[in-house]
C-alpha cells in the first residue's frame, strides 16, 4: 500500500492525458462495433453543459460519465444536410471520481463509459456490451 508522501505530488491525469487513454480504449474496440460509429468524435470535457444536465434531469454533474450525440448511421441518409460528426462525451471530472471510488483501472472505465454510450446509442443489450468489454478486457 502506497504511503502519504508517496501520493503528495499526485495529480489526476489531465485533458490531454485523459484523451490519449480514452483514444487507446477506442483503439481496442472491436474493428466492427467502431466501424458502425463512421467519423465518430470521442470528445474529453470536465462536465456536461448545464443545459445538458437539465434536459436529462440531473441534479449533480458527477452523475454524468458519458453521453453519445448523433444520429446512428441506420438512420442518415445521402439527402441529408451536412452536420457535425456524431460525438461521445466523456466527462473528465466525473470518471476520475468513478475511478477513486472503485477498484477498476482508469483504462477499464474509460472503455466501459464508450462501449455504453455507444452501445445504448445503437441498441445493443447490456449482455451484448458485457461481451464487447469482456472481449477487449480479456485480450488485453
Amino acid at each position: 500500500m502506497a504511503s502519504v508522501t508517496e501520493w503528495r505530488d499526485a495529480m489526476a491525469p489531465d485533458l490531454a492525458v485523459f484523451q490519449s487513454i480514452a483514444s487507446a480504449a477506442w483503439e481496442r474496440l472491436p474493428g466492427q462495433f467502431r466501424q458502425m460509429c463512421g467519423d465518430l468524435v470521442i470528445r474529453v470535457v470536465d462536465f456536461a453543459d448545464d443545459d445538458v444536465l437539465d434536459e436529462l434531469d440531473i441534479e449533480s454533474p458527477f452523475e454524468l460519465l458519458g453521453l453519445y450525440q448523433g444520429v446512428a448511421l441506420t438512420h442518415q441518409s445521402t439527402g441529408d444536410p451536412t452536420r457535425e460528426p456524431d460525438q461521445v462525451f466523456l466527462y473528465r471530472r466525473a470518471i476520475l471520481d468513478e475511478w477513486t471510488n472503485g477498484e477498476d483501472s482508469l483504462g477499464e472505465i474509460i472503455t466501459h463509459v464508450l462501449v455504453h454510450e455507444i452501445g445504448h446509442h445503437f441498441g445493443y443489450s447490456d449482455a451484448d456490451m458485457e461481451a464487447i468489454e469482456d472481449d477487449v478486457f480479456n485480450a488485453a
